[in-house]
């Protein structure tokens, strides 16, 4: 048999154990303290509101690129909307640091958070290629190409954090749930 057949009831041939039987629990994104301080802290609201708006300005700001390089109309409207988006990223991207030293004493790259923040420089190389590209004349159907480029990583990055955080949400109400089971049997 070859390693990873199927020998019974959900076992492999080269453990001869169940895969879920080994599953390890999943690390909490925060430790009580942790949890705490973000819970407390205005950043984490602040965090809440710019990104929604990030996602908003990106949609627009990508039908704008997308009709300039589909008709060649709008470019001076895509320009505004691609330095607006930007302008909100470098915004977030301060915001999440002062954020993640609140809340895990360092500026950027928290354990839990490191290849997001990862990623998140490369959103912010492709954004600022876009802006020197624009500072230096660079051809504007060009600048869009980065644009859709810087875009692209984005949506990568947002679709990160979006599912860092949503397993951080499903972990806590585990956690919760467990708690509240064991309190229960405990009074019974």
């Amino acid at each position: 048999m070859g390693s990873g057949v199927s020998v019974g009831e959900g076992t492999t041939a080269r453990t001869g154990i169940s895969p879920t039987a080994v599953r390890r629990p999943r690390k909490p994104l925060y430790t009580p303290e942790q949890r705490a301080r973000r819970n407390a802290t205005r950043w984490t609201l602040v965090q809440g509101i710019l990104a929604p708006i990030q996602f908003l300005v990106f949609a627009v700001s990508l039908g704008l690129v997308l009709r300039f390089l589909f008709t060649g109309d709008g470019l001076h409207a895509a320009h505004v909307s691609i330095i607006v988006k930007t302008v909100l990223l470098f915004t977030i991207m301060v915001t999440g640091s002062i954020w993640e030293k609140v809340v895990f004493d360092v500026w950027l790259f928290a354990e839990p958070f490191f290849w997001e923040d990862v990623f998140s420089f490369l959103v912010i190389f492709f954004h600022c290629w876009y802006l020197y590209g624009l500072v230096t004349h660079v051809d504007d159907r060009f600048l869009m190409y980065v644009t859709l480029a810087a875009y692209g990583a984005y949506v990568i990055n947002a679709t990160q954090w979006i599912l860092k955080l949503r397993a951080a949400r499903l972990l806590e109400a585990e956690e919760q749930a467990k708690a509240a089971a064991a309190g229960a049997g405990a009074t019974a």
